[in-house]
């Protein structure tokens, strides 16, 4: 591509949206971009290493694999350079002019409603790291050649105001050259010692020489590799935050040194905090896979089952090849013995804190809890161990403490034979849910869950310790012996008119309608019938787009309440029509109760009719 050939193109759409408001935010960690433009430097040399030893035809073959820093502190100009893989004319567009990714717009939401207060730590979780550096300049220079022989050197520049520009380059060497003046507010980095500091802070372990005025300033080598007893607490934090792209310390972390019929090392790590928008985005890189120490996968999705996609960290295996692909790491059996190698390790440190540190389970449950849950529905090999870790709150628990299954059955009273659950939307609708009113009487607990995921697994269990788990939604609920009758309550003729009065008026609305024998202090709630789901597990599969038919509800009505009793004398009185009236009232607010009425504008209408009604007596 000569001079003259020199093409001018314009950012896209989403990409003008984010280099404004990198531009144009108050950035509150700027030193992170030296951190992400390290990063890229040495993902880059990572994949010229894979190719230096799968393919001998490769361009500068002899170049030393290595990031290089120039400094002119008086011009306040910067510069990195590495010998990587580089990028090819059209990989230069297309990487440097728009975002793959689908987390971008997230990411321009997220700044949005920081109110455009860019903070660090969502550059590099999101991927958008390169950008970062227009925070200290105001034109940005890229130099770069492909590994490939024949591959022509080109030169990208611009000023991140919507347009760039490509144009062949003078680089004879492979690999990749940023460079750019920096603005007078940000000249300490073209000083060495800020320069300096910020990569011992992010970038100590780079796995290749970080060269500043030809001097290397970085430990390098495979921390990974290292003894227990040689590591020190404050290098496994810079480690955690170098691969993570996190700034806080970690939650806890597992290192590994397997030897015998399978020999691999492990660095693994669970976060303290979850990274944003974490239960939506399917992008987040997992588990580096390195083959001997060198670096073969950046996200081995296969190394680790989905529900632990929380762990960060690496996996260094020399048993297996170079040329590892996708669908070696599937079906490898080498793989997936590390793989259960790693998922018993993981699980042990999870029963520990359980055991022996309740802050960091707690802390764990509240950040990745939901997906460690899902695990019971997919991982049938330690599904036992995953039940024995699930933590409920119910009707006997404060708001912050956590029950187990096991804990909860060594509590039940003698009489109780069955564990009872009740779904819902939250733990405070829960607590007043008039269906536990019977529950409460008895003294019987019931698990309350008001974490969507607890909706699907908790019914799958079926059973523990060989008692069924059951929804007190569900109608065919006795509890021990049946109470002495209330001798205040209604009953006989009267009942039974009411209760035909309320059947003809709400029709095919409901199963039937029938006596209560669990309402306490309520007039009036819904309950399932022995083949009918779990309400709430039927809203989130609707919720879903799973059709599935709406199940009739049995109408349960309390005997013994004032409003019932009323509605019958009412009835004897030949008020029938008032009646039905707060047949379908009563109704609707139970289905109001438990998140069912779809409608409001009749249930409101009416109330105000009984409220006027009422004014006038």
């Amino acid at each position: 591509m000569a001079e003259q050939t020199k093409q001018q193109y314009e950012f896209k759409a989403e990409m003008k949206q984010l280099l404004h408001l990198i531009i144009n935010s108050l950035y509150t960690n700027p030193e992170v971009f030296l951190r992400e433009l390290v990063s890229n430097s040495s993902d880059a040399l990572n994949k010229v290493r894979f190719m230096q030893l799968t393919n001998e035809n490769i361009h500068s073959k002899d170049a030393p694999l290595q990031i290089k820093i120039e400094l002119d502190e008086k011009e306040q100009t910067f510069s990195i350079e590495d010998t990587g893989i580089g990028m090819t004319e059209q990989e230069l567009v297309d990487r440097l002019g728009t975002i793959a990714s689908s987390g971008t717009l997230e990411f321009i939401k997220q700044i949005q409603e920081s109110k455009g207060k860019l903070d660090g730590n969502m550059i590099g979780q999101f991927g958008v790291g390169f950008y970062s550096a227009f925070m200290v300049t105001d034109e940005i220079t890229v130099e770069t050649r492909h590994a490939s022989p024949d591959a022509v050197p080109v030169k990208w520049i611009s000023d991140g105001q919507g347009t760039f520009s490509v144009e062949e380059s003078e680089r004879e060497e492979r690999g990749t050259k940023i460079s750019f003046k920096l603005k007078d507010d940000f000249k300490e980095f073209a000083t060495k010692y800020r320069v300096e500091s910020v990569i011992k802070k992010y970038s100590n372990f780079v796995d290749y020489p970080i060269l500043i005025e030809d001097e290397e300033i970085n430990k390098k080598g495979a921390l990974w590799h290292k003894s227990k007893n040689d590591i020190k607490d404050e290098e496994l934090t810079e480690f955690y935050k170098f691969i993570s792209n996190d700034f806080n310390e970690p939650l806890d972390h597992l290192h590994l040194a397997m030897e015998g019929r399978m020999n691999f090392k492990a660095l693994l790590f669970v976060p303290k905090q979850r990274k944003p928008n974490f239960f939506q985005n399917e992008e987040f890189k997992s588990i580096q896979l390195y083959s001997n120490r060198v670096f073969v996968q950046d996200d081995c999705k296969e190394i680790l089952p989905e529900y632990l996609r929380f762990m960060e960290g690496l996996v260094d295996s020399e048993d297996l090849p170079l040329n590892v692909s996708r669908e070696v790491t599937q079906y490898s059996p080498i793989m997936n013995k590390i793989k259960d190698v790693l998922v018993g390790k993981i699980l042990g440190m999870i029963e520990y804190w359980a055991e022996s540190e309740p802050e960091n389970f707690k802390t764990f449950l509240k950040e990745f809890g939901p997906l460690f849950k899902s695990g019971i529905n997919s991982d049938f090999a330690n599904r036992d161990r995953l039940v024995n870790l699930l933590r409920f709150q119910t009707t006997k628990s404060g708001d912050d403490e956590l029950v187990s299954l096991k804990q909860y059955v060594e509590r039940m009273p003698d009489f109780q034979k069955e564990i009872y659950y009740l779904s819902g939307d939250s733990l405070r609708d829960l607590r007043n849910d008039p269906r536990l009113e019977y529950f409460k009487k008895k003294d019987v607990e019931v698990i309350l869950l008001h974490d969507p995921v607890d909706s699907f697994v908790v019914p799958g269990l079926m059973q523990f310790e060989e008692k069924d788990l059951k929804s007190i939604e569900k109608s065919d609920i006795e509890l021990g012996d049946a109470d002495e009758e209330n001798k205040d309550a209604l009953s006989g003729d009267a009942l039974t008119k009411l209760i035909g009065v309320f059947r003809d008026e709400l029709g095919d609305k409901v199963e039937d309608v029938v006596a209560s024998k669990r309402l306490v202090d309520s007039a009036a709630t819904l309950t399932v019938g022995k083949e009918g789901m779990d309400s709430h597990m039927e809203r989130m599969m609707k919720m879903m787009n799973q059709e599935i038919p709406a199940s009739k509800r049995l109408f349960e009505i309390n005997p013994a309440h004032p409003l019932i009793k009323n509605l019958a004398a009412m009835n004897e009185a030949g008020k029938t029509d008032r009646v039905k009236l707060f047949a379908q009232q009563l109704f609707e607010g139970s289905l109001l109760m438990q998140g069912q009425l779809e409608s409001p504008t009749e249930f409101v209408n009416r109330m105000t009719n009984f409220m006027k009604m009422a004014s006038e007596d």
